[in-house]
């Protein structure tokens, strides 16, 4: 398989995108070493097929360096000065910061690009790591005045050897997307499942719920870390939605007043524009879907037979989602697929013994 890399690449941290980059870039022939604070860190991404432990004669023409936010500067520092002759880069969610400390500490910035990969799991550590999480998933270039072109064009390499679409910002935009776009859903998604603690009627909870505090079971430790780096972008965005949260609060609170029942709707229709404003299927290019559920039972190859009939039909399912029916051994499968096919699929699957709620 043909590579844009061509070097050799050092991992500085084999967590769960450490881990991953080595897997993705091992599978396509790259040369790379793997290092860790932790030896068995350090060994069971090498066991998983990341790389191969790093050497203290390693040469590396790429470093990149995956360990937690409130290392990652000082980390950068020690692998520039320990190879004068590579690029470093680094995946941390803030960039700014990064930036200004290495000017602080005297580093040599043209070989740094601080980059940011927008993929990520629930659950940490080297187990977790899978080289395909990076496909079809922005990776943020963040560019700055001192970094040379040669420096931005490995990174950018990097990311699309990965499979990744790059996308060049500043360490300052970059913050402040991703304060919008990843930093506060955590938190809203962490404080509404706060709500769950104690509470009764839990076992009602359906896949919006569900859907809404997916994140919410993400590492306390790393997300604290993120969340004190980019602090005030995160507070901006926080105050915003406060004062929207505020409005919503003063309708429901009185619901016959004037104008509070349009205050609801407008705050529900704007959300209808913003999901509109994503990219991709289920965003500003969406085709509008028609969804059914289909009703499976909780044994062994049911999904697999779902997916062949399907299949047989000659229908595309644009989207699922599964969910288990509480109490009985049955899963409820929500299938989304272009108007023009689904009276199709639904007569053909009903003639073949499947079932709809």
């Amino acid at each position: 398989m043909s590579t844009r890399l061509q070097g050799k690449v050092r991992i500085v941290g084999t967590g769960l995108i450490g881990t991953s980059i080595g897997l993705g870039l091992t599978k396509q022939g790259v040369l790379v070493s793997l290092e860790d604070s932790s030896p068995a860190n350090e060994r069971l991404a090498a066991d998983y097929g990341a790389g191969s432990v790093a050497s203290s004669k390693d040469a590396p023409d790429l470093v990149v360096v995956c360990v937690p936010p409130d290392v990652t500067a000082r980390v950068v520092a020690k692998q520039l000065e320990a190879f004068p002759k590579a690029v470093v880069t680094d995946v941390a969610s803030v960039k700014s910061q990064i930036v200004d400390e290495l000017a602080a500490s005297g580093s040599d910035l043209s070989r740094y690009v601080g980059s940011h990969p927008m993929a990520g799991r629930e659950r940490g550590g080297a187990a977790s790591g899978r080289a395909d999480i990076f496909i079809g998933r922005p990776w943020v270039i963040a560019e700055h005045a001192e970094a040379s072109q040669v420096a931005m064009k490995l990174v950018e390499e990097l990311a699309l050897d990965l499979g990744s679409s790059p996308i060049r910002m500043s360490p300052a935009e970059h913050d402040r997307a991703v304060a919008l776009v990843s930093h506060v859903p955590q938190l809203i998604s962490s404080l509404l499942a706060a709500r769950l603690i104690g509470a009764n009627g839990v076992e009602l909870a359906g896949q919006g719920l569900r859907d809404t505090i997916r994140i919410a079971a993400s590492d306390p430790k790393l997300w604290v870390q993120i969340l004190g780096a980019n602090a005030s972008e995160v507070v901006s965005v926080l105050k915003d939605f406060q004062g929207d949260l505020t409005q919503v609060i003063s309708a429901l609170d009185d619901v016959s007043a004037a104008g509070s029942l349009s205050a609801i709707d407008q705050a529900i229709s704007a959300g209808n524009r913003g999901v509109e404003q994503l990219p991709g299927k289920h965003g500003s290019k969406r085709t509008q879907l028609e969804t059914f559920t289909i009703i499976i039972e909780d044994r062994p190859g049911q999904l697999a037979k779902l997916f062949t009939e399907i299949n047989e039909i000659g229908v595309n399912a644009e989207d699922v989602k599964l969910e288990h029916n509480p109490g009985a051994q049955l899963g409820m499968l929500e299938l989304s697929v272009v108007p023009t096919s689904a009276q199709k699929l639904q007569d053909e699957l009903s003639a073949r013994g499947w079932r709809f709620a």
